[in-house]
């Protein structure tokens, strides 16, 4: 007689059963495989709707990365510096044409104060008493007081597990501020500490306990000083057409000239050109458009797939076509249209060439202003509309984070039901063989074909 495996309850084991009892147990059990199709669709239904907003979100994602690449990062202009040893600019698009003479008078530098020597950077300093270290940031000698209001102080406590120039360097470091241990040539250590750069950022460092630690480390500008001053604290001084200007960084952004960051490199003169590009808007406005059909081709897939009737994505399909068809309220439609955009049947964009070139033509800056304008700009908004689509709290997250936890919930009821029936089947398997024995009933009913596979294929 044929025979087929069914697992035995145990787990450790399997029982060899006869193909006529295998059959007989699949004909009883018939009845449960509408439950457990029904779970496996419901899984694979999940499965599938789970993937295909992942995907959304990919491109939703996709498509502000490249909008982020065109907004405000010298859509209409281009910038070069004279003298690239002395700074380097960028523009955004409200950066004015023209050519500006810029002198660096004085790059912005943190202030460095530097210990006593040490023969050891692990030697113990004080008694180990615990130590209070407060570093306060302002200006020295001024009249409204030390303290920089918009630089926040730093508390670091030193103790007997610390109380070396490493563990003091660590603690400081811990706080936010840039303390080193420096080896010398002659051998000997030192702590060295670096402020923020600018001159309202010079250190006021108070010590309360151990006097050790008080005679290393105490410094007031205006008074006691422990630690040496090796730099002042500076600000970047620079002129720009004979007009000067003040900056705590070397990055000055938008002091010297509106729409333009400037990166200070070293003390000298360069000038500073600033040029409408038109032939960049043409390149920008083609990718703002390639992106977007891109976008559009991946949202219409879903829509008429694994995604039909999805809030999440009819949502990113309205309100992205809303903004193109009313311009968000800030966007000219009739304006993007004479630059030479216009959507088809399908919502995808088309440029038209020929009305973009007569258009840059007339004000190449007015057009760069459509798609990229401090935020107002149709590039400008469909980049913020993609994030904001794909935030935590968007309708795409709370659908991904629901779908999830049903999918986790339907596989717990599938364990559930494996075990189950699995432990019902067994009991049927060692009821009717025992029956076909001992005569007590018959084990020929059904098919008389050999069994294949398992008795649980209907648990997918």
């Amino acid at each position: 007689m044929a025979t087929s495996s069914i697992s035995s309850t145990s787990g450790s084991s399997s029982t060899q059963v006869s193909a006529d009892v295998y059959n007989r147990v699949q004909q009883t059990m018939a009845a449960q495989s509408g439950a457990a199709t029904k779970l496996n669709a419901s899984i694979a239904k999940d499965q599938t709707k789970l993937s295909a907003l992942g995907q959304l979100q990919s491109a939703l994602a996709s498509f502000q990365s490249q909008m982020a690449g065109l907004t405000g990062s010298g859509l209409s202009t281009s910038v070069a510096s004279s003298a690239k040893t002395v700074l380097t600019a960028a523009s955004t698009g409200t950066a004015k044409a023209g050519t500006y003479a810029l002198e660096v008078k004085q790059l912005a530098q943190g202030q460095f104060l530097t210990s006593d020597d040490f023969a050891s950077s692990t030697g113990k300093i004080g008694s180990g008493a615990t130590t209070t270290v407060k570093i306060d940031f302002g200006t020295a000698g001024g009249e409204k007081g030390f303290v920089n209001a918009a630089t926040a102080s730093k508390t670091v406590t030193i103790d007997s597990s610390n109380n070396t120039l490493d563990g003091i360097a660590a603690a400081f470091k811990a706080a936010g501020v840039d303390v080193s241990v420096i080896k010398g040539d002659d051998g000997q250590y030192s702590l060295s500490m670096a402020g923020p750069s600018g001159a309202a950022n010079s250190m006021r460092i108070s010590v309360s306990g151990d006097a050790a630690l008080k005679n290393l480390l105490t410094y007031d500008p205006d008074g006691t000083q422990k630690l040496k001053q090796t730099s002042p604290a500076l600000d970047a001084i620079l002129t720009v057409d004979g007009k000067e200007i003040k900056s705590a960084t070397n990055t000055v952004k938008d002091m010297a000239i509106a729409g333009a960051t400037l990166n200070l490199a070293a003390t000298g003169k360069s000038d500073v050109t600033i040029t409408q590009d038109a032939s960049q808007i043409g390149t920008n406005l083609k990718s703002f458009v390639s992106a977007y059909n891109d976008l559009n081709a991946k949202l219409l897939k879903l829509q008429k797939g694994d995604l039909k009737s999805d809030t999440a994505l009819n949502q990113a399909i309205s309100q992205m076509s809303m903004l193109l068809k009313t311009g968000g309220g800030s966007v000219s439609v009739t304006a993007l249209a004479s630059a030479g955009l216009s959507q088809d049947k399908d919502g995808n964009l088309k440029l038209d060439d020929t009305k973009l070139q007569a258009a840059l033509k007339t004000d190449s800056s007015a057009v760069a202003k459509l798609f990229t304008n401090d935020g107002r700009g149709i590039a400008d908004m469909m980049s913020a509309k993609a994030t904001s689509l794909t935030s935590t709290s968007s309708v795409l997250t709370k659908e991904t984070s629901l779908t999830t936890n049903e999918l986790a919930s339907l596989g717990s009821k599938k364990t559930a039901m494996t075990k189950a029936m699995t432990a019902q089947a067994n009991a049927l398997a060692a009821l009717y063989t025992a029956q076909a024995q001992t005569g007590a009933g018959s084990a020929l009913t059904g098919s008389t074909s050999k069994g294949t596979g398992t008795l649980f294929d209907m648990l997918g």
